[in-house]
């Protein structure tokens, strides 16, 4: 596994590397491997969306997860920038109970790319499987500028 790193305002990030696509997202990793292509241009989309001029990834992912968890992963990505949805939204999308799509969000491995921060609770933020919880999840929302959820 390769693993290139940068420093975000939510923390040094690691993108892991496995046959040219990208399996995860580490908080305070260190780099090891070769330094590929893909994990050039991950740091490269990732500082863009960090300093604003990035609304959405286009990056060659392979999340670990069952078939009902890709299809949350696949759920997640559909959610545009600066907008969120609900674990109840995502459940009756997909006809399936709102706890599974929460868990499967909470298991996301490659979290800020796949946004699961998007996702929330219908009486609240709900929780963040990244480092930082709940907290790197506002400040994620507010880079997106999904203020009104959060007044």
């Amino acid at each position: 596994m390769n693993i290139a790193t940068l420093d975000t305002p939510v923390g040094r990030l690691g993108v892991a590397e496995e046959g040219g696509r990208i399996t995860r997202l580490i908080w305070d990793a260190e780099a090891q491997g070769e330094r590929t292509a893909v994990l050039e241009e991950s740091l490269r989309q990732l500082a863009d969306y960090f300093d604003g001029t990035r609304t959405a990834f286009d990056l060659p992912l392979a999340p670990a997860g069952s078939a009902f968890q890709q299809q949350i992963y696949s759920a997640m990505r559909a959610i545009p920038f600066g907008e969120t949805r609900s674990y109840g939204d995502i459940a009756r999308d997909l006809g399936v109970p709102a706890q599974p799509v929460g868990q499967a969000c909470g298991a996301n491995p490659i979290p800020v790319i796949i946004p699961c921060h998007r996702v929330v609770g219908t009486h609240g933020l709900g929780g963040f499987s990244g480092a930082g919880g709940v907290e790197t999840k506002i400040r994620l929302l507010k880079l997106e500028g999904a203020y009104s959820l959060l007044l």
